[in-house]
C-alpha cells in the first residue's frame, strides 16, 4: 500500500483527535462491521455474484475496510505491506501451486 495513501487515512483520523478512540477491539469490530456492509451488497444478488451494478456501492464499503484495517495497523504497530507479504509466503506453503493450482479447497484439503 502506498506510504501517501496510509497517511492520508491517518491524517484524517489525526485532524478529528480520535486516535484516542481507536484501540484493537473497537477497531476489529469496525472491520467486522464494515465487512458486514460489503457482504450486504451482494444479499439477495441471486445468480448476479458480480453485481456489476453496485460497483460504487462496493468500492465505497471496501475502502471503509481497508481504512479501518489501516488503523488497526497503526494501532498495533504493525507495517501493512510486511505483514501482507509475510502471509503471502505463509499462504504459498501452505498452497503450493503444484497442488492448490484450479483447487479451491481448504489446504488440509488438498492431495498428496
Amino acid at each position: 500500500m502506498k506510504k501517501e495513501t496510509i497517511e492520508q487515512v491517518l491524517k484524517f483520523r489525526d485532524e478529528r483527535n480520535w486516535k484516542q478512540f481507536h484501540n484493537p477491539k473497537d477497531l476489529a469490530v469496525s472491520i467486522c462491521l464494515e465487512a458486514a456492509e460489503l457482504l450486504e451488497v451482494f444479499q439477495w444478488s441471486a445468480e448476479d455474484v458480480w453485481c456489476e451494478d453496485k460497483k460504487d456501492k462496493i468500492k465505497e464499503e471496501l475502502a471503509d475496510v481497508l481504512n479501518y484495517c489501516i488503523l488497526m495497523a497503526d494501532t498495533c504497530g504493525l507495517d501493512m505491506d510486511e505483514i501482507i507479504r509475510e502471509k503471502v509466503k505463509k499462504n504459498g506453503e501452505k498452497y503450493p501451486v503444484d497442488k492448490a493450482y484450479g483447487h479451491k479447497e481448504k489446504y488440509t484439503e488438498l492431495g498428496e
